[in-house]
C-alpha cells in the first residue's frame, strides 16, 4: 500500500531539471558571446550534471514538501557559479573575458545575501537549504582561488581548499563534526572571501595590493577555522556526554 506522503517526486525532478536547463542556456550564451572553448564547455557541462545529480539525491532524502523560493535563489546562484567555473577552466587555454567573469561572480555574491533572507521571511529554512547554500559558496571560493592563483601563486589555493580539508579531517576526527554556534564573525569572514578574491581577480589592483588582499583573505579564513576548531576541541567531552545521554 502506498504511503500518503507530501513529497512530490515530479516536482523535485522539474526543479532540478530546470536548474540543469538554465546552466546549459548560460553555457550556450557564453559560447556565443565569447567563443567558449572545449575545456570550458566540458567543465561547465560536468558542473551542471554534478549539481543536478547531487541536488536530486539530496532532495529525495530530505522529503521536502516543496523546493522553496530560497532554494530557487540558491539554484540560480549555482548556475552562475557554473558559468564562472567554465570561464576559469577556459582561462587556461585563452585569456578570460574579465568583465563577464566579474559580472557573473558579483551577481552570485549578491544573491548569497538574498537566499537566507528569503528563507527566513517565507519560513522555509531547512538543513538542506543551508547545506546547499554552503556548498555553492565553497565551490565559488575554490574556483576563484584557482583563478587568482594563476597570477599570485599556488598558495592562494589554500583559501579554496581549507573548507574541504576540514571536511576530510572530520572523517578522521569525529569531534570536528559538532554543531557550531551561530557566529557573525564567521559569516563576515566567509562573505569577505568572495569579495576579496573578486577584487583581486578583477585585475584592477597593482600586484602588491592584490597580494595583500589575497593574504588578508587567507589570514582571516585561517583565524576563523582555528577559532571554530578550538571551540569544537574544548567542548568535545560535553557534547559527547550530551549525545550519550540523549541515547
Amino acid at each position: 500500500m502506498a504511503l500518503n506522503n507530501p513529497y512530490n517526486t515530479t516536482l523535485v525532478r522539474n526543479e532540478t531539471a530546470a536548474g540543469a536547463a538554465a546552466q546549459l542556456l548560460l553555457l550556450v550564451l557564453l559560447g556565443t558571446a565569447i567563443d567558449l572553448g572545449p575545456v570550458g564547455w566540458l567543465t561547465g557541462l560536468a558542473f551542471a550534471v554534478a549539481t543536478w545529480a547531487v541536488l536530486t539525491r539530496a532532495l529525495s532524502r530530505s522529503w521536502l514538501v516543496s523546493f522553496g523560493a530560497a532554494n530557487r535563489v540558491t539554484l540560480a546562484r549555482a548556475t552562475l557559479v557554473g558559468g564562472v567555473t567554465a570561464l576559469v577552466a577556459d582561462s587556461f587555454e585563452s585569456p578570460p573575458p574579465v568583465t563577464v567573469l566579474v559580472a557573473l561572480t558579483a551577481v552570485a555574491l549578491l544573491l548569497d545575501a538574498v537566499d537566507g533572507q528569503v528563507a527566513r521571511r517565507t519560513g522555509t529554512s531547512s538543513s538542506l537549504g543551508a547545506r546547499f547554500d554552503m556548498e555553492v559558496d565553497a565551490v565559488l571560493i575554490l574556483v576563484l582561488s584557482v583563478y587568482v592563483a594563476t597570477s599570485l601563486g599556488p598558495w592562494v589555493l589554500l583559501i579554496g581548499a581549507m573548507r574541504y580539508a576540514f571536511v576530510a579531517a572530520a572523517r578522521v576526527l569525529p569531534w570536528l563534526n559538532g554543531q557550531l554556534p551561530p557566529s557573525t564573525a564567521r559569516k563576515t569572514v566567509a562573505a569577505l572571501q568572495g569579495v576579496l578574491l573578486l577584487i583581486v581577480g578583477a585585475d584592477v589592483l597593482p600586484y602588491a595590493p592584490a597580494f595583500g588582499a589575497a593574504l588578508l583573505a587567507l589570514t582571516l579564513l585561517s583565524w576563523s577555522f582555528a577559532r571554530d576548531i578550538r571551540w569544537l576541541w574544548r567542548t568535545r567531552d560535553s557534547r559527547a556526554e550530551a549525545t550519550a545521554g540523549a541515547r
